[in-house]
Order: C-alpha cells, then sequence, then structure tokens
C-alpha cells in the first residue's frame, strides 16, 4: 500500500479544512439553553420594571427556574467557579457580620476545615431548593455583599463591583459594565501584576536586593531528577542567602498534600548543599486555610513562612533589611 506523500497531505489539509469545526447538532441544543437564560432574564427584567426591585424576585428565579442561578449569575457577570469558591469562604471563616447576612448558621454545620471540599453545583442548587436561609444567603451576596467590611477586604475589586444593586436593576450602565468584564477577564486573570508573586518582586527592587529565579547549579549537577525551579533566589544562584518559594492557593483540591511533600524533599536537598542559606515559603490563600493537615507539613519544610498580608509583607522586609542592609 503506498502512502501519500508529504505534498499529498499537505494539499489534503489545506483543500479540505473545516476552518472552524462545529456540531450541528451540539449548537442548537446549546442556542436552546441560551436562549432559555435571556428569556428568563427578560421575564424578570419586566417584572421588576412592573413591580420594583425585590429580593423575593431573585430567590424565585434560582429556586424555581432551571437555569435560574445561571441567569442570575449572567446578568451580574459573576462566575459560577467564583461564587464556588465564595460559599468555600463563608463556610471556613468566622465574622459575624457575614455569617448575619447568609444566615450561616441555618444552613451550615459544623465542619472540619482538614477535610473539607468545595461543593459542586447539585449540592449547591439542591441547597437552594430546599433550604430558604441558604437561598436568601445567596441572594443578600449580590445585594448586599459589597457593604461588608471583610468580603470587600478579601475580594478583589473586579470581582467585588459585580455585587451592584444596580445589576440587578438592569441599569444599562451596569449592563455595558458587564459586557466589559467578561471581555476582559481573560486579560484581567493573565496579567503580571496579578500575581501575588509580584509583590515580592517589588520589595526587593524597592531595596535594591538582586533576586534570580530557575535552577540551583548544585541541584543540577547532584539531584537532576528530585530538583525544581526557584521562584526567588536572593540575591544569586552563586551566592544565595534567601531562597523563597511562593505558593498561593485558591482552590481547595488534594493536590496540596503532593505539593508539601515535593516541598519537603526539596529542603532536604537545600540543607545538604546549600546548609548557609536560608528556605523560606509565601504560603498563601483559601486553599491552604481549609487544608489544615497538608498547611502543617507544608510549613514544616520551611526555616520560616510567610502570607501577602501587609503585616507579613512587612515582616519580610525587616528579615530583608537584617541580612542585606547591615
Amino acid at each position: 500500500m503506498a502512502y501519500p506523500t508529504t505534498d499529498q497531505k499537505f494539499n489534503t489539509v489545506i483543500s479540505k479544512n473545516t476552518f472552524y469545526f462545529f456540531n450541528p447538532i451540539f449548537e442548537e441544543k446549546y442556542e436552546g439553553y441560551l436562549n432559555s437564560i435571556k428569556e428568563t432574564l427578560l421575564v424578570l427584567k419586566n417584572e421588576i420594571e412592573n413591580e420594583g426591585l425585590k429580593k423575593a424576585q431573585f430567590e424565585r428565579l434560582v429556586s424555581e427556574k432551571e437555569n435560574g442561578l445561571r441567569a442570575l449569575l449572567a446578568l451580574t457577570g459573576f462566575s459560577n467557579e467564583y461564587l464556588k469558591r465564595l460559599i468555600t469562604v463563608i463556610r471556613v471563616v468566622d465574622n459575624p457580620e457575614l455569617a448575619k447576612l447568609v444566615f450561616k448558621d441555618n444552613w451550615c454545620k459544623k465542619e472540619s476545615t482538614e477535610e473539607i471540599n468545595e461543593w459542586g453545583d447539585g449540592k449547591i442548587q439542591k441547597l437552594i431548593n430546599t433550604n430558604e436561609y441558604f437561598r436568601k444567603g445567596i441572594i443578600n451576596i449580590f445585594f448586599e455583599g459589597a457593604t461588608i467590611p471583610f468580603l470587600a477586604n478579601a475580594i478583589p475589586l473586579f470581582e467585588l463591583k459585580k455585587l451592584s444593586i444596580s445589576k440587578l436593576r438592569f441599569d444599562i450602565p451596569e449592563m455595558i459594565d458587564t459586557l466589559i468584564r467578561y471581555k476582559e477577564k481573560g486579560s484581567y486573570s493573565g496579567m503580571g501584576e496579578k500575581n501575588p508573586e509580584t509583590l515580592i518582586e517589588n520589595l526587593l527592587n524597592d531595596l535594591d536586593i538582586s533576586f534570580e529565579k530557575g535552577d540551583l547549579g548544585e541541584l543540577i549537577e547532584n539531584a537532576p531528577d528530585t530538583k525544581r525551579k526557584m521562584d526567588f533566589i536572593i540575591p544569586s544562584k552563586k551566592n544565595p542567602r534567601i531562597i523563597a518559594e511562593s505558593s498561593f492557593l485558591v482552590t481547595t483540591s488534594s493536590g496540596q498534600g503532593d505539593k508539601s511533600k515535593t516541598e519537603i524533599s526539596i529542603d532536604s536537598l537545600i540543607k545538604e548543599h546549600y546548609p548557609e542559606a536560608k528556605f523560606i515559603g509565601f504560603v498563601d490563600g483559601i486553599g491552604w486555610y481549609v487544608r489544615k493537615g497538608d498547611l502543617k507539613r507544608m510549613v514544616a519544610s520551611y526555616e520560616d513562612v510567610f502570607t501577602f498580608h501587609k503585616d507579613e509583607l512587612a515582616r519580610f522586609e525587616k528579615l530583608l533589611i537584617t541580612e542585606f542592609k547591615k
């Protein structure tokens, strides 16, 4: 059997190119889903125009309409993943004002933060349908969440702006704002300034302290299979005095266990090959907050640990000054 030549294969791709693949059956089905959300929002808009804005309208929306919660998220631009993460935060933090807003005591049982997992869509929707306090709490987040100091400090402004009564009223400027935030979400997420490591870089630059990133020479030579790239080698790979790793996790998956084991092995290598260097960690985020078992193993591998809280950044700055500005 003769196989086609390179030119023939090349021509096949060019002449038979579909440009943009799509499955017509799927497209039609998904278009029906989108149209359902649109019509649901149009009915809600008409109801608000006739009756005025009321929380009860949104409680009925999320409990009685199949895609009601999705419609609410579409209206505000708040992502489903961000809502699930926010619910996790509410479950684990002890903030009286926030707890009162969401009626936490009426739907959240005492949970071990070491084993807590993020709730899936099915569980959240079931609670919305069966627990009026949870349902009211979710709606209260969209109506009043931005007024709670804890949320105002914990949620990035890009997301906090989505919790607005004006969006729930279908105000045109707010609809435009939602469109813009949808459009720019990818760019916003990918910007380097959004990475918490930028705070470390800025601090080092402000103090005029040099640093490098990447592999350490002794580990490349002596432990090529177990070494890993380092986030901050201060002041240089040739003369590392502080080696810092950054781990900011916003998910609550079980992967933290593997990460903590990796850091323990790296700690052993650094102690062996760079005994004079301090190995420290920046460990922060809801992912670590709720996985306290993994967190304990993680922090054990570092000589000291910092978060990205302003007090901790000030403490790190003091360490740098002590170490390099004597």
